[in-house]
């Protein structure tokens, strides 16, 4: 498991109710903004590099998903600058992959 709730639990203080849709709106929201990015980086499109890398950081953080927001957050500096080509192309599988294993670990652990 690469993903922690810890965070989610205390802000949740016991509602489970918050916690289902919490994880809900992850699973709405983070593939569409990894595709989004993926389609940014395929076209060269730095401004919203940028903004999705900034846009998905705080999602992964929010499950305790440590290196994947450092991974994110490397992107997202790195989207500021046009001559980063190479090294995003580099970071964005990795961030990726563990994002699609945390969605599959989420559906199947909370039955979506």
């Amino acid at each position: 498991m690469i993903y922690s709730l810890d965070k989610i639990n205390e802000m949740a203080e016991g509602d489970t109710d918050f916690i289902t849709s919490v994880i809900s709106v992850f699973l709405e929201e983070v593939p569409a903004d990894l595709e989004a990015l993926e389609v940014a980086i395929e076209g060269k499109d730095y401004e919203n590099i940028y903004k999705l890398a900034h846009k998905i950081k705080p999602n992964v953080d929010l499950l305790g998903m440590e290196q994947t927001r450092a991974t994110a957050l490397e992107i997202e500096t790195l989207g500021k600058d046009p001559e980063n080509e190479l090294e995003i192309k580099e970071r964005f599988p990795l961030l990726k992959k563990d994002v699609l294993q945390v969605i599959s670990e989420l559906e199947k652990d909370f039955d979506f």
